[in-house]
C-alpha cells in the first residue's frame, strides 16, 4: 500500500523529501481532477494526502466520492475539519478499529 500526495509544488516538497514517491503537483484546478481521478484508478495507493484548500476546490460530486472513499483514505491537513471527518475517524474506517482506545 502506497501513500500519493496531490497539491501544488510548495505542499508536495515536503512529502517528496520525505521519500513519498507519488506526488502530484495540481497548480490549478483541472490538473488537480485530473490527478485525483488517476490515484482513485490506482489499487495501490491506500492513502491520499491532500491540503484542505485544494479540497474546497475540487467538483462537489468528486469531493463526495472523496469523502466516503475507504481505500485510498483521504487525509486533509492545513485547515478546520469542520465539514468532514477527523484524521481519528478516517482511521477507524479505514482500519477498522479504533487505534486511540
Amino acid at each position: 500500500m502506497e501513500i500519493a500526495v496531490i497539491g501544488n509544488s510548495e505542499f508536495i516538497l515536503g512529502f517528496r523529501l520525505a521519500g513519498i514517491q507519488k506526488t502530484f503537483a495540481a497548480e490549478n484546478d483541472e490538473k488537480l481532477v485530473e490527478a485525483i481521478t488517476g490515484v482513485l484508478a490506482d489499487t495501490n495507493v491506500g492513502i491520499l494526502v491532500m491540503n484542505a484548500s485544494d479540497m474546497e476546490r475540487v467538483p462537489r460530486k468528486l469531493r463526495v466520492t472523496l469523502d466516503n472513499s475507504v481505500r485510498p483514505t483521504v487525509i486533509t491537513i492545513g485547515g478546520g475539519e469542520e465539514g468532514g471527518l477527523s484524521m481519528r475517524e478516517k482511521i477507524k474506517r479505514s482500519v477498522g478499529v479504533d487505534l486511540w482506545k
